[in-house]
């Protein structure tokens, strides 16, 4: 049996079948960690999302943002589509209702208290301690099933770009949702710029990547996570990033999380030279 935690798929279907294929993934034995993003600017969302549904008793998955927005267009007509966006198929399957719903009910964070894992899709700020990230993701989750549309009208937005345990509101969410779904980098009290996309070698002070903060509660756990393409693979102490840019003309990547010493395992993009 293998725990294999992968990176962003991002609609990138033919990549995704050519990973499990290498890793010789068996649905009797395995089980699949997915850093979310499942679909969106890769050409095969819709099939990617009916796949990974398929397998949903033998895998766990985060939202992550390109997730978020497509639930966004579906429940919130106020919302639209940009401009690389690859996810109408999505949105005029016949069995839209059912692949939706599964996907809303997608936690934002997963923590396996046995192995000290925890599994987003973008990063933390340093403040928050594992329960309180697990007690807050859950808090968006609930508000994505109580009312989903009230929650993606007020989703989008940069600010505020600051913790503070008196958020409330649509501003406590947000932050949330943009910490979890979208973080690179922020300074070493927790202030975060979601503006940067490139590598660590481009920052200025005072920024740096999340996960180089100064006393980061989570320091002694296993933060396992995507979105960062720039920054590619990295399986350090506390961190396991897993974003090696598939859907730009990287590769798809894989870790045995039950095992340090076995190399990640990687199959070549499909996809054209990266277009932003």
């Amino acid at each position: 049996m293998a725990r294999w935690a992968i990176g962003d798929l991002q609609g990138c279907g033919e990549e995704f079948d050519a990973l499990l294929r290498k890793l010789g993934y068996r649905a009797d034995r395995d089980r699949l960690w997915l850093t979310g993003d499942l679909v969106n600017r890769g050409p095969r969302s819709l099939p990617v999302l009916r796949q990974v549904h398929a397998m949903r008793d033998n895998l766990v998955t985060v939202l992550g943002n390109h997730d978020l927005h497509l639930l966004a267009l579906a429940f919130d007509p106020g919302q639209k589509p940009r401009r690389l966006d690859t996810l109408d198929d999505v949105l005029a399957a016949p069995d839209r209702a059912r692949l939706l719903d599964w996907l809303l009910a997608r936690p934002l964070a997963h923590f396996d208290g046995a192995s000290n894992e925890l599994l987003v899709h973008a990063g933390l700020v340093p403040q928050w301690s594992v329960a309180q990230t697990v007690q807050l993701a859950g808090e968006v989750s609930a508000a994505l099933q109580r009312d989903p549309r009230a929650l993606f009208a007020q989703m989008y937005g940069d600010r505020p770009d600051r913790w503070d345990d008196g958020l409330r509101g649509a501003d406590r969410l947000r932050f949330v949702i943009n910490v979890l779904t979208r973080l690179r980098v922020c300074d070493a009290e927790g202030r975060i710029n979601l503006a940067f996309k490139r590598e660590p070698a481009a920052l200025a002070a005072p920024w740096l990547p999340w996960f180089r903060a100064p006393r980061r509660a989570t320091a002694g756990t296993r933060v396992i996570v995507g979105h960062w393409s720039a920054l590619g693979f990295v399986r350090a102490p506390g961190l396991l990033a897993l974003d090696t840019g598939c859907v730009w003309g990287g590769a798809l990547t894989a870790v045995d999380l039950d095992d340090d010493e076995r190399p990640a395992i990687s199959v070549p993009s499909r996809q054209p030279v990266a277009r932003e």
